[in-house]
């Protein structure tokens, strides 16, 4: 077999591997973005969509409905489409997920993350608040992190959040408040939904419930 075969071969499986890659991407993508339509009016009438690439889907809503002002949803799949992404993907842990990144009517009281370290999204952010010197305990299965003296304070909030969390989502990779307006109040990396089975109203409602108890003061 000459060399020229063998790169012939080479091509075809790789171009092979990109189409159905991108296919599954789509395909998966595109069902969980129809699903979100039936529940997106809780958040907002106007949406507008696009596609960056075949792994990662952006949904805004530039003028939300209270208790949010703003929010981004961004679908992210795995890089199924190019062998050696889909490959690393693997080893990295990462798996499909959904992140809402939301301005608030009124901000949280505290700064906080809760990651999950085990999974590609947990260990990124670990990575970005090292260098802020943030103190860090375990939270159940997770790894809670505030700044400086404010752990007890974030764990207080996590406990009031439990109910409403939970409803919205039983599994979390990253759970991000921010006090800063400038900046996503809120930021939820989250699996994708049953999207085949859940109401998606009852989703987005259980969204903005979580969003209120958020902003709550008392």
């Amino acid at each position: 077999m000459n060399l020229q075969y063998i790169l012939i071969i080479a091509v075809i499986i790789l171009m092979s591997w990109f189409a159905f890659g991108m296919i599954l991407n789509l395909r998966r993508g595109d069902g969980l973005l129809k699903w979100m339509q039936y529940g997106l009016p809780k958040i907002g009438q106007r949406t507008t969509f696009r596609w960056l690439g075949t792994s990662v889907a952006e949904l805004v809503i530039a003028q939300a409905k209270k208790p949010f002002r703003r929010l981004e949803i961004l679908a992210v799949l795995k890089p199924r489409d190019i062998f050696w992404m889909t490959i690393l993907a693997y080893f990295q842990g990462r798996e499909d997920m959904v992140i809402f990144r939301a301005q608030l009517s009124t901000s949280p009281l505290v700064d906080l993350e809760l990651v999950d370290p085990k999974t590609w999204s947990g260990r990124a952010t670990l990575k970005q608040v090292a260098e802020r010197k943030w103190e860090s305990k375990a939270y159940q299965d997770m790894q809670l992190l505030a700044p400086k003296g404010l752990l007890d304070l974030g764990t207080t909030v996590l406990d009031k959040l439990a109910l409403p969390m939970q409803k919205f989502s039983p599994r979390y990779l990253r759970f991000s408040l921010r006090r800063d307006a400038a900046r996503p109040n809120l930021e939820l990396h989250v699996p994708f939904a049953q999207y085949r089975t859940e109401s998606a109203s009852q989703y987005f409602e259980a969204l903005r419930e979580l969003a209120r108890a958020v902003s709550e003061r008392e």
